[in-house]
């Protein structure tokens, strides 16, 4: 497979991203990869690798490209659970940066620009997102159901607020099908807004499931953190391929 890193234009400047080609000419359906709020690095890359290796065209757009180009934060101690605090610190202004509108409009240049891509098959792509990343892809979803065929949201965080423009009161919008893995072990989603979460999918209709991970911490896909598990993360790829061959019918 081929990985690059590539520029995806967007009303608000340009993103950088990877892009993840796999082997052959296609078509191969495509995937967005919305990262975690630490960025783009090698981890995010490894991961959209793993999808691309199944036959998906994957992009992995930097959310944070207001804010500059990768790497945007030094990295060093991610693997600290003490620094964890500190990096936080430094990245919740983007974080909070994005707003719905944001998403959905940065949204369409990502669609844009990976179904624009040689060998991309027509039609809906699928979404995954990881922490904030799975909050705003559910968004990304809610904004382009049209072109959303299917989203994964993998220990997202503040799904569920007690804000007017939360997460959860969007799903009326969307046609495709849901996919939470929620961590057990997770302050930013506790077994309250989970319930809260899933009594609003039921009313709205949404074809979705819904998994808690016993014992997973949040954050728990990634590998260059402390919150890794590496169980959580297996059962991750299971769900995860399941929806993506669901969804393109492979």
């Amino acid at each position: 497979m081929q990985t690059t890193t590539v520029d995806v234009p967007t009303g608000d400047g340009v993103a950088d991203a990877y892009l993840v080609r796999p082997d052959g000419d296609g078509p191969f359906p495509g995937v967005l990869v919305f990262m975690d709020a630490f960025g783009l690095r090698p981890r995010m890359a490894e991961m959209a690798e793993i999808i691309a290796a199944r036959g998906y065209l994957v992009l992995v757009p930097n959310l944070f490209h207001r804010f500059g180009r990768t790497p945007l934060v030094d990295l060093s101690g991610l693997g600290d659970e003490a620094q964890r605090g500190a990096l936080f610190q430094q990245i919740s202004p983007m974080i909070g940066a994005l707003t719905p509108d944001v998403i959905a409009r940065d949204t369409a240049a990502y669609l844009d620009f990976l179904t624009a891509q040689p060998g991309v098959a027509p039609g809906p792509v699928a979404i995954t997102g990881y922490c904030m990343g799975g909050t705003n892809a559910l968004r990304a979803i809610e904004a382009h159901p049209d072109r959303i065929a299917a989203a994964a949201a993998f220990h997202a965080g503040r799904v569920v607020t007690d804000a007017s423009d939360s997460p959860h009161l969007g799903v009326g919008a969307v046609t495709g099908e849901l996919y939470f893995g929620h961590a057990d072990q997770d302050p930013s989603m506790t077994a309250e807004q989970i319930a809260t979460l899933e009594k609003t999918l039921d009313a709205a209709g949404v074809t979705y499931t819904s998994e808690v991970y016993p014992g997973a911490r949040h954050g728990y896909t990634q590998a260059d953190t402390p919150m890794y598990d590496e169980q959580a993360t297996e059962r991750h790829w299971h769900a995860l391929f399941d929806l993506l061959d669901r969804t393109f019918r492979r």
